[in-house]
């Protein structure tokens, strides 16, 4: 079956058909490393990892590039540095650790490659020379500055008119522009700055705008053409509007064929902010949350639709996997080697389409729950194959039900404490903890080798 993406620059759903089935490439915008990301930075990794592993599904692993870059080079970054005064490079280092652990906790699949903005520096520069030559950037005060007339399409992406795009364009420091809508390509290091974020260039000392950064990397690691171009909705404009006018501008081709964006994330109803004080971080919520959890939550919508983050979505996303996890332990045999179902597969064809996916997830699970042991290969097999599309279960069923480690590790000491009583011959004190065990969901398994425990 054909995979269907809605593309941004079209406005509609297209059949996607890559380039060259044998490397077909993907792009997401990734993160800027000078800080904890929140919830709502993990939707884009964890919905466009899903499409990462559909183009694997339908392709072959080895025919899929998937490049999301590290920005380590910023006005945000060369702040936390001043505040904090550690060097840039500690600050960077640090964030890009947790990020990646993070996500990874999530269930996101790490990319082909990371490509990080201070390792492509020299691109940057050679495409902002471009530029220059072909007219469509010239030096200004304060560094170099790209012409946003002289490109006439200027906008399709995002469909916004002029002055639209005027006040909404990032604000930075006039510094010589001939329009107001001219954005930064190179920017002139300013007195005080570390050196370690400035480089030489025909146009002084300095670092890259953002915008080039993402242009630039996307060319060297994929392809001056990609596939697919994702990220948030955010990045509409101006981040991929500009990405889409250096690239064309620079080598007079399309820069990706295909452009997703991913919807906002609200927290109880509200815009996530400092302000509310309803931020959360995700290494915080791994705290408190096991990344499947989490994950599915962030699944439960579709990725162009908005996502209200709650509590309750969250125990509901639990019990959910409780309903999967208990399903797989219920058939304990070996899984047949099948393909995730077609009702599934069929869901996520259709421009990603996870709550349908998981709708039909939990009806197979359904159907297992009622299916005689001679079907519980397949059936266990079905399932699997669906969870490794949608990054689900990837744990032990087993392990699962045992819950987190630190509450593993009480109930243990609680049934070891149970089997101490009945060596002791102290009935009533055992069959006080057993009971105890048993409200909390907890069933006790007594054999030759021991006592063991799983929840039910």
């Amino acid at each position: 079956m054909d995979i269907r993406l809605h593309n941004t620059l079209t406005r509609e759903k297209q059949v996607f058909s890559p380039q060259n089935p044998q490397r077909v490439t993907m792009y997401v915008c990734g993160p800027t490393v000078y800080s904890y990301a929140h919830i709502g930075n993990a939707r884009p990794p964890v919905a466009f990892d899903v499409l990462f592993r559909l183009l694997r599904a339908r392709y072959g692993a080895d025919h899929v590039v998937y490049a999301s870059n590290i920005t380590d080079v910023d006005d945000k970054i060369i702040a936390a540095a001043a505040e904090t005064s550690r060097p840039i490079a500690e600050i960077t280092e640090l964030y890009e650790r947790i990020y990646r652990e993070d996500v990874g906790a999530l269930g996101v699949i790490e990319p082909t490659h990371r490509p990080h903005a201070t390792d492509h520096i020299g691109g940057m520069i050679e495409m902002i020379e471009t530029l220059v030559k072909k007219g469509h950037a010239y030096p200004g005060n304060d560094g170099v500055l790209f012409d946003v007339p002289s490109m006439a399409d200027y906008g399709k992406l995002s469909g916004r008119n002029r002055e639209d795009m005027i006040a909404g364009a990032r604000v930075e420091v006039d510094g010589g522009k001939k329009d107001p809508a001219d954005f930064a390509l190179w920017k002139a290091a300013k007195p005080g700055e570390p050196k370690e974020a400035r480089w030489d260039s025909p146009w002084g000392e300095g670092r890259p705008g953002w915008h080039v950064e993402c242009s630039a990397m996307a060319k060297a690691v994929l392809g001056e053409t990609i596939d697919i171009h994702a990220g948030g909705l955010d990045l509409i404009f101006p981040h991929h509007e500009n990405e889409i006018a250096q690239s064309e501008c620079a080598h007079g081709r399309p820069m990706a064929n295909y452009w997703l964006h991913n919807g906002f994330l609200a927290m109880d109803s509200e815009k996530m902010s400092k302000s509310l004080g309803n931020v959360k971080l995700i290494h915080d919520l791994l705290k408190g949350w096991d990344g499947e959890v989490l994950r599915l939550a962030l699944l439960s919508a579709h990725y162009r639709g908005p996502l209200d983050f709650t509590e309750a979505l969250l125990n509901q996303s639990k019990a959910t996997l409780d309903r999967f996890y208990n399903a797989l332990r219920r058939m304990d045999v070996e899984a047949a080697d099948v393909s995730a179902p077609n009702g599934v597969m069929s869901a996520l064809c259709d421009d990603l389409n996870t709550p349908l996916a998981l709708a039909e997830l939990s009806a197979l699970a359904t159907e297992a729950n009622k299916a005689e042991p001679a079907d519980w290969p397949r059936f266990k097999g079905q399932i699997l194959a669906a969870g490794a599309l949608l990054g689900l279960l990837q744990r032990d069923p087993e392990d699962w039900a045992r819950g987190d480690a630190s509450e593993a590790d009480v109930i243990d000491a609680r049934v070891a404490a149970r089997v101490a009583a009945r060596k002791a011959k102290d009935f009533a004190e055992a069959d006080r903890i057993r009971k105890e065990l048993v409200a909390e969901g907890i069933e006790i398994m007594d054999g030759p080798d021991g006592s063991t425990w799983r929840r039910v």
